[in-house]
């Protein structure tokens, strides 16, 4: 079966694996808001393949909105059956507002928040069985996404302000995290060549664990990604660039600790470097690039929102 299919009246319709793609909701996410939820109603071919229309496509991006504004997925279907065609239509008419309240925090919503501090206590315990069930149930019923900004986004911004003692969980989260992304990354490349992007932590300020979230989120939204998790000087990223054919690089850091570190300001000349060698837009996600904006911006590096969501936009804004 072809990737898009023709309905009688000459309109798109599309498999499972190509809405998850145009979407960033993967296809077990999908079944279960059709199974579980009555979310979506796709068509069936005659041997039962799912077919979407577009229809369906825009469904499952206000379905998505809803989650990022901190709606359990539970209580979408009455807002949705509520939406009058001009909320719908505005919508569609400004992608930029779709994200525009950006995702719950935990203060916002007392469902994420009670997701967020289960999270934390099966990280906490080392409980490696029992937060990979937890996960594997949020990703059947929330994009990867929406689970990074309103679940592992929090979790990590609390653990980073606790005290020194949590930073064996953050390692733990930050192993947890490469076993899983690690088959994600290397079946969706199998799936998708183009855009590619190369990501790193940045230089002595690296920060794995925000690049780790970072890959997760670009690879759902459609993304070829190349991902370095340890330190590579100057010469070696460009050469990185060049030989994996790079539209994007992405460094992920952690704000400075504010301690004067000639290792830093190496790690700045090596970026100082990449940019002169380079044609590729570069940029940084991370607590370092809501510190460090203005110094990035005027180096030409772009900071990336915290957000993931709208992280991926501005990427895929960076490269259409």
């Amino acid at each position: 079966m072809s990737d898009q299919s023709v309905t009688e009246t000459g309109g798109p319709l599309y498999p499972i694996r190509e809405v998850s793609r145009l979407t960033g909701v993967n296809s077990v996410t999908l079944r279960a808001w059709e199974r579980r939820y009555g979310l979506i109603q796709p068509r069936r071919t005659p041997k039962g393949h799912r077919l979407y229309g577009r229809t369906d496509i825009e469904r499952v991006e206000r379905i998505v909105q809803w989650l990022n504004r901190g709606v359990p997925v539970s209580q979408v279907s009455d807002l949705l059956d509520k939406e009058l065609p001009e909320d719908t239509a505005a919508s569609e008419a400004s992608p930029e507002a779709k994200h525009a309240e950006g995702p719950a925090s935990l203060e916002q919503s007392g469902e994420w928040s009670e997701i967020a501090n289960d999270m934390r206590a099966l990280i906490e315990r080392f409980d490696e069985q029992g937060l990979d069930q937890y996960y594997t149930t949020l990703l059947g019923r929330y994009p990867i996404t929406t689970v990074l900004n309103n679940v592992l986004r929090p979790v990590v911004d609390q653990l980073e302000n606790a005290d020194s003692e949590h930073s064996a969980s953050r390692l733990f989260l930050e192993s947890f995290l490469r076993t899983r992304l690690s088959l994600r990354l290397y079946y969706t490349n199998l799936e998708i060549s183009t855009p590619r992007l190369l990501l790193a932590p940045y230089p002595e300020r690296g920060d794995n664990l925000s690049l780790l979230m970072l890959a997760s989120a670009l690879s759902a939204g459609g993304f070829h990604i190349t991902l370095i998790d340890h330190h590579v000087d100057a010469d070696a990223f460009l050469s990185l660039l060049q030989r994996c054919r790079t539209d994007i690089a992405v460094f992920a850091g952690a704000a400075h600790d504010g301690t004067a570190s000639k290792d830093v300001a190496d790690a700045d000349a090596g970026i100082e470097r990449i940019m002169k060698n380079t044609h590729v837009p570069v940029c940084v996600y991370g607590s370092m690039a809501s510190t460090d904006s203005k110094n990035l911006k005027a180096h030409g590096v772009q900071p990336l929102e915290i957000d993931l969501t709208r992280s991926v936009r501005l990427i895929r804004h960076l490269i259409d």
